[in-house]
C-alpha cells in the first residue's frame, strides 16, 4: 500500500512539473516574423517619404500672370521631409526604449532574446509612412484651397494624397501581418505620424509660395 501511495505521489509531482514548465518554455520560444513583410514595409515607407521629396507643387496660376496649371519643384521641401525623417529616426533610437512596447510574442521572460531584441512602440515604419501621407495631404489642401482658388488637380491629388495613402496602408497591414508590431502599436503610430505630417505639410506650403517668384523657373531654391 505504501509503495502504491509513493508511486502515485511521484507520478502526480511529475505531471505537475510538466504542466508548469511546458507553458514557460513555450513562452520563451523565439517568435517567428516574416522577413518578406519586413523588407516590403521598409520599401513602402521609404517610397512614401521619397515621393514627397520628388512631387512638384501643382497650382493654378494667377490670371494676372499666366492662366493655367503649373508645376514647380522646391528644394525647400527638404525642411518638412527631413524634420519628419529625423523624428522617425529619433523614435527608432530613443523613444522605443522609453515606451518599451513589446513586439508580438515577446514578454518579460524572453525580451532581449532572439526575435525580441528591440521594442515596437512607436512603430517607426508606420509613423514614417503616415507622416509622409500627412505631409502630402497638407500640401495638397493648401495648394488647392489657397494658391489655386479651390481648383482641383487630379495629378496633385494622386501624387500627394492617393499614392502615399496606399503605400501607408500597405505598410501598416504588413507590419501587423508580419508580426513585427501589434495592431494597436501600428495604428496608434500611424495616427500620430499622420497628424504631425499634416501640420508640417500645411505649415510649409503656407509659408512657401508654389511659384518661383517672377523668374518662371521650374526649380525653386
Amino acid at each position: 500500500m505504501r509503495r502504491f501511495v509513493s508511486g502515485a505521489l511521484a507520478l502526480a509531482v511529475g505531471w505537475s512539473a510538466t504542466l508548469l514548465t511546458t507553458p514557460a518554455a513555450a513562452q520563451d520560444a523565439p517568435p517567428k516574423r516574416s522577413e518578406g513583410w519586413g523588407t516590403a514595409t521598409t520599401v513602402m515607407a521609404a517610397s512614401a517619404m521619397g515621393l514627397e521629396l520628388l512631387m512638384p507643387r501643382t497650382f493654378y496660376s494667377d490670371p494676372e500672370v499666366t492662366v493655367g496649371w503649373k508645376a514647380r519643384w522646391h528644394v525647400s521641401v527638404l525642411a518638412p521631409s527631413m524634420t519628419l525623417a529625423t523624428l522617425a529616426l529619433f523614435n527608432e533610437v530613443v523613444l522605443k526604449d522609453a515606451f518599451e512596447g513589446h513586439r508580438p510574442g515577446c514578454r518579460g521572460s524572453n525580451q532581449g532574446g532572439p526575435g525580441c531584441a528591440s521594442y515596437a512602440m512607436l512603430s517607426t515604419h508606420s509613423f514614417a509612412a503616415f507622416s509622409a501621407f500627412g505631409q502630402g495631404f497638407g500640401v495638397f489642401l493648401v495648394d488647392t484651397l489657397k494658391w489655386s482658388g479651390g481648383r482641383f488637380n487630379f495629378g496633385s491629388f494622386t501624387g500627394n494624397v492617393m499614392t502615399p495613402a496606399v503605400l501607408s496602408v500597405i505598410t501598416a497591414v504588413g507590419r501587423t501581418a508580419g508580426d513585427w508590431e501589434k495592431a494597436g502599436q501600428v495604428w496608434g503610430s500611424a495616427g500620430i505620424g499622420a497628424l504631425l505630417g499634416l501640420g508640417m505639410g500645411a505649415l510649409y506650403s503656407l509659408a512657401q509660395r508654389p511659384e518661383c517668384g517672377y523668374s518662371g523657373n521650374l526649380i525653386c531654391w
